[in-house]
């Protein structure tokens, strides 16, 4: 047997493709569920409970709205008193770390996954996203994989971030540059209550 490039492969790793296979689809179906059946329950109890159950480690006071998706959520972990907006993605297939009192808005694209573009065989690159204490992520911003966005940054709505942000910036743009820095200087603000039926 023969991979997609072409290369013969041994006994061993034709089992352990067909195995990795196996896990892949069943780890499909369960995020398919999570999509179309979890994410459309309007109650965020029952929706964490789920998504605590796959494997999301999410802190005390913390909101997933609805209609939230998922690649691979076992390495995702959200901090408390975080806000998770409606149609987000969230991208586990490497580490996501989101911290205490985020708010990320509504159609949030974070992924850690892409594609090696120079790689002959279009090789897949993981790399980890992490996202501090007290940041704003506006409304259809992409944060490609890698990322840093340090403590307090705010980023502008359809921005394209594909390098770190430096604690209290506000940044802009695509890709996303910084436009401002934030005034205040101590941060210890509390969400609040997340709307009861999104």
């Amino acid at each position: 047997m023969k991979d997609r490039m072409g290369k013969e492969l041994s006994g061993q790793e034709v089992l352990q493709k067909i195995v990795n296979r196996i896990g892949n689809i069943l780890l499909e179906f369960w995020i398919m569920f999570l999509h179309y059946t979890v994410g459309y329950i309007p109650v965020h109890h029952i929706r964490r409970f789920f998504y605590r159950l796959s494997g999301v480690a999410i802190g005390e006071g913390s909101t997933i709205h609805m209609e939230t998706r998922f690649y691979d959520p076992r390495n995702i972990e959200i901090g408390e008193d975080t806000i998770i907006g409606e149609k987000v993605t969230l991208d586990g297939r490497a580490k996501l770390k989101i911290g205490n009192h985020v708010d990320i808005a509504t159609g949030v694209m974070i992924y850690n996954s892409q594609h090696d573009i120079h790689s002959e065989t279009f090789a897949p690159i993981e790399e980890a996203v992490i996202i501090e204490d007290y940041v704003f992520i506006g409304p259809r911003v992409i944060i490609q994989p890698g990322v840093r966005i340090g403590k307090g940054a705010i980023i502008a709505a359809g921005a394209v971030v594909a390098k770190d942000v430096e604690a209290m910036d506000i940044v802009g743009g695509i890709p996303a540059a910084v436009i401002g820095k934030r005034k205040v200087k101590e941060l210890h603000y509390k969400l609040g209550r997340a709307r009861w039926f999104r």
